[in-house]
Formats: C-alpha cells, structure tokens, sequence
C-alpha cells in the first residue's frame, strides 16, 4: 500500500512542512473570518486566556467583543459570559498540546536525522539538565505571581514566555540554540564532543535559576520562603519509589527494560518525581511544616484526587491523604512506556526511540521539577 509521502510525491520533511503550514493557515484564516467563534471560542478560550489569566494572578479572564477583562473573585467568574479562562489546563487543551507535540516531536527528527545527532543514549542523559531548568524557570514566573507581591522580576506580558505551556517553546528554544550551538563548534573543530558541552549548557541555565530561587528564598524576597525538608522530603521519596519499582521489574519482568537500560531507569525516577510532588505538595505540606497545602492545576490530578476522596472514607484519607494513587498511576504509565520501548524499536529507529523517550522524560521530570520547587520555595 502506497504511502501518503508516495502517493503526492513529497518526501516527508516536505510533507510535514506543508501539513503544518495547512494547520496554521485554517486557524490564522479561521480566526480572521470569524473571530468569535475560532478565535474567542476555541484558541482564546482554551489555550491562549489560560496563559493571560495566570500571567495576571486573575482568578480568570473573559473576553467579549473582542476585548479581555481579568476578574479577581470566583463570584465574578461564575457569573461571567463565556468564554471564560481560568489559569491551568482543561482536557480540550492538554489534547491539543499532545497533538501538538507529536507534530513537533516529528519536526524534530528531521532536524536530528539533518544534523546526523540523537540516536546515542548520550544525548538523552546530555538533555536531563534542561528538563530541571524548565521547571526551575517556571517556578521564578509563580514567585513573580505570588499575590502581594511589588518586585515582580518579569511583568506582563514577558512574563507569558514562561507560563505553561508556552515555557515548553520557551525551553524549546534555548535548549535548541545550545544543540546547534554545541554540534556546530564540534565540527568546527573547537571541541572534541558535543555532548559534554550541551550537558554543561543545562547545568549552567539550572544553576542560574536555582540561585535565583534560592537567593529569593533566603531573603523572602517576591514572597519566596525556604523548606528545605519538602526537597529532600520529595527527592528522598521519589528515589525510594523509582528504586522500589525498578526492582519489582527486574525481580518479576525484566523483559520490559531490556530495550531502555538506564533510560528507562531515568525516565521512571522522572515520573516519581512528578507523583512525589504531587502527594507532598496537595496532601504532606502542613505535616512537614512547610505551609498550606497546593491546589491540583490539572484536570488529571484533580481528577484522581476526587476519584479517591469520594471512594475511601474519612477516616482512611486522614492518614493516606487523597493524593497518594497519582504516584501509581504515573508509576504503572512510566513502566507501560518502558515496556513499549523494546529492543527490536531501537534497532530500527534509535534517534525516533531516544527522542520520543526525552519527551516521555520531560512531561514528568518538568512538571515535576516545578511542583517540587514550587513547594520549596512556597510561592
């Protein structure tokens, strides 16, 4: 059967620039044809006012001819017109942004198979620090957010370049200028590698955020505080759990990390990290000393919080909390992923296996990151 690449005689780069191209026209032309319900409706409501409403601390954003207005009381949100947005994701957003990124992850190996990069195991350890700095960035934007706040360091609307999701292009972007950077001094004679180069970029943008945050913990400025207790509290757990899991699979199923190896290690730490965050950070906060309790942002999250809190009774979630089967779930997908991944996938495709495992790592390790930082430096 003749493939679509054969069929209009492009070849796939080509393919995909004309299929992204089309994607950009219906919705540039759609909205400009009619605004009120492509732009209003559908971009502005699920993507682009999630991102102003945060980017302001409103309680959400309304738009109405053609105009944006941000409410502060969830009264006014209630009784506001549609489209309304509030700050955080919906499950129409985070489809969207799978497809995006799946559109974005084929882009990107074009670019990896043009440079003749990425199908070493080394490039995926190499990217692990920007997927910290991603959330360590973020986490600068809460402490710029945090209500009562006068020392904003990044003021509407810069501020947006570091709001989810558009932090992901943001971190795209840098994490892409030291890749071309790095490749192109190694074949310009400067460098022997590539890789240790690009590693060192991450750790340096991490290092520059985390003292950032730490500087504004230490002297309460933008409203930051400093628990030291949740980070370690998450990192400890986090590794005990990953730890915990990757026995399991090598005690009873260690076919399913025969074609990762150590990839599949780090992706599973990555995913506890994320589950960790998220059990501390909604349930663990005021037992540790460390302030309130978060607020779940996403629709998953706070799905699997009422799931638990309307099944298990009171006297059980005073001990467990309700947060707690967010750990197993990611968990159990991160080891689905592993398993998914076998032998024969890098045999066949190395750089699409890599790069679709650095993908899988930073949905967790960069939400991650954030909710860990966020939870430390209480902003």
């Amino acid at each position: 059967m003749a493939t679509v690449a054969e069929r209009t005689g492009l070849d796939p780069e080509r393919l995909w620039g004309v299929g992204v191209v089309a994607i950009l026209v219906a919705l540039v032309g759609g909205s400009l044809a009619f605004p009120r319900v492509v732009y209003d409706g559908f971009i502005w409501h699920y993507f682009w006012g999630p991102v102003q409403a945060d980017a302001n601390s409103a309680v959400c954003a309304t738009r109405a001819e053609g105009i944006t207005q941000y409410l502060d009381s969830a009264s006014a949100c209630a009784a506001a017109v549609e489209p309304v947005a509030y700050p955080g994701y919906t499950l129409v957003s985070e489809v969207g942004y799978m497809v995006t990124l799946i559109i974005a992850l084929t882009g990107v190996v074009f670019l990896l198979r043009r440079l003749d990069i990425g199908d070493d195991p080394r490039f995926f350890f190499s990217l692990v620090p920007f997927m910290f700095f991603g959330g360590a960035f973020r986490v600068i934007e809460d402490a710029n957010d945090t209500p009562g706040v006068a020392d904003a360091l990044i003021t509407y609307p810069v501020n947006t370049l570091i709001i989810s999701p558009v932090i992901y292009v943001t971190v795209f972007a840098i994490t892409l200028v030291a890749v071309v950077g790095s490749v192109t001094a190694e074949r310009s004679g400067l460098i022997d590698d590539y890789v240790k180069p690009l590693f060192g970029a991450g750790v340096a943008v991490l290092a520059v955020s985390l003292a950032y945050l730490l500087w504004a913990g230490l002297t309460g400025s933008q409203g930051a505080t400093f628990y030291p207790q949740v980070l370690v509290v998450i990192l400890l757990g986090s590794t005990v759990a990953a730890a915990a899991a990757w026995w399991l699979i090598e005690r009873f199923a260690p076919d399913v990390n025969k074609g990762t190896g150590k990839i599949g290690l780090m992706v599973l730490w990555g995913h506890a990290v994320d589950g960790v965050a998220n059990v501390v950070g909604l349930n663990w906060m005021t037992a540790i000393g460390a302030g309130n309790n978060l607020i779940p942002k996403h629709p998953v999250n706070q799905a699997v919080v009422d799931i638990t809190a309307s099944t298990l009774p009171d006297s059980v979630l005073a001990i467990t909390g309700d947060a707690w089967p967010f750990l197993l779930v990611k968990l159990v997908a991160a080891t689905a992923v592993i398993w998914v991944f076998d032998e024969q996938i890098f045999e066949e495709s190395p750089r699409y296996a890599i790069l679709l495992l650095i993908a899988v790592l930073a949905v967790g390790l960069g939400p991650g990151t954030r909710d860990m930082l966020r939870a430390t430096f209480g902003v």
